[in-house]
């Protein structure tokens, strides 16, 4: 990601785009909320995921998610579900002002909705993160800038250990259009074939 995508001018600016949908989608039911924090990792703008735990139940254990998980009777709203599945999940207490605004919604395979919320979490240091055993295996950022180029596969983003995939992959293409317009071009890459 650019280094000023995450500055007071970007927030601001993403603010803006998602107000009106952050609005509407804020207060409506959802099957769940899942946070996209925006991080810097040693000064390099970054995404923070989990790594569902293997341990867990369902199809998606092992697999790249950002925190987040099913809405609760409890909860006041998607935002609520989303920071307090986050702080539950890697102990990242997010106040609720950095919350910039709600993405497009997106829907899993059985039709349930789940809402993407994007907030600013700072700098932050990995270690400093408290995963839970019972549903991370351990976290990790990617900033999916490689050589100064953005690298996309689709539906599948690869830029270090594990593949970003599905909804998450999703999510990150939506929250990558927002942040650095223009500056990410999502390309089609075919395996053995030159690029010219």
């Amino acid at each position: 990601m650019l280094p000023d995508c995450l500055s007071a001018e970007g927030e601001q600016r993403c603010r803006r785009l998602l107000g009106k949908a952050t609005a509407r989608l804020r207060g409506r039911p959802a099957a769940a909320a899942v946070l996209v924090p925006l991080c810097s990792v040693r000064g390099v703008p970054a995404l923070l995921y989990t790594l569902r735990s293997s341990l867990l139940a369902g199809r998606h254990k092992g697999d790249v998610s950002f925190p987040g998980g099913k809405c609760d009777p409890a909860d006041r709203d998607v935002v609520h579900t989303a920071l307090r599945e986050t702080q539950e999940e890697v102990g990242l207490d997010v106040p609720e002002n950095h919350v910039w605004g709600i993405l497009q919604p997106v829907f899993d395979q059985e039709k349930n909705t789940v809402v993407p919320v994007l907030a600013g979490v700072g700098p932050l240091d990995p270690q400093s993160l408290k995963p839970n055993p019972k549903e991370v295996q351990n976290q990790g950022y990617t900033n999916f800038c490689q050589r100064g180029n953005f690298r996309y596969t689709m539906p599948v983003f690869l830029n270090g250990p594990h593949r970003v995939w599905g909804l998450t992959a999703v999510i990150t293409e939506f929250t990558l259009q927002l942040l650095a317009p223009g500056a990410y071009k999502p390309s089609l890459e075919y395996p053995g074939m030159s690029r010219h």
